[in-house]
């Protein structure tokens, strides 16, 4: 049984996976920060200011507070707010793969037009080729 576990362990795409997932949850957080810290900051700024993550709606008349974290507290409210954050991250996601993928496309047809030309034979195969032409020249004996 560990030896399956292993040779399964091993196998090229569970670690083909497991190397995807640890990237993904490094750029995942890449473009967390790209939203938060760049991409919020300048819709807020065109927006008059706003800032999306207390933006709710509350769903109890008990619900007094301007702030979303006090107005949880107070009870049951609607964070649109930050829906709204997670569908622009989303979005953002997305848009960054797409491009990501279309470049990719796009070397791999630039790889495909352009194959990188043969390296030259080498002393050892031009010497053979011109003993084999040679010997192809004489007459049979």
């Amino acid at each position: 049984m560990l030896k399956e576990f292993r040779e399964f362990a091993l196998r090229g795409s569970v670690v083909d996976l497991a190397v995807g997932v640890i990237i993904g949850a490094a750029f995942g957080k890449i473009v967390e920060s790209l939203v938060g810290e760049v991409f919020m900051p300048v819709v807020g700024a065109l927006t008059g200011g706003l800032d999306f993550s207390n933006y709710f709606v509350a769903l109890s008349g008990r619900v007094t507070a301007t702030t979303l974290a006090e107005a949880k507290k107070q009870g049951a409210v609607l964070a649109w707010g930050i829906f709204f954050t997670f569908v622009l991250n989303f979005l953002i996601i997305a848009w960054v793969m797409f491009f990501v993928a279309r470049l990719m496309n796009r070397l791999k047809r630039l790889e495909a037009a352009d194959p990188a030309a043969a390296p030259p034979p080498s002393r050892q195969e031009v010497l053979l080729t011109e003993i084999r032409d040679l010997l192809k020249s004489r007459p049979n004996q």
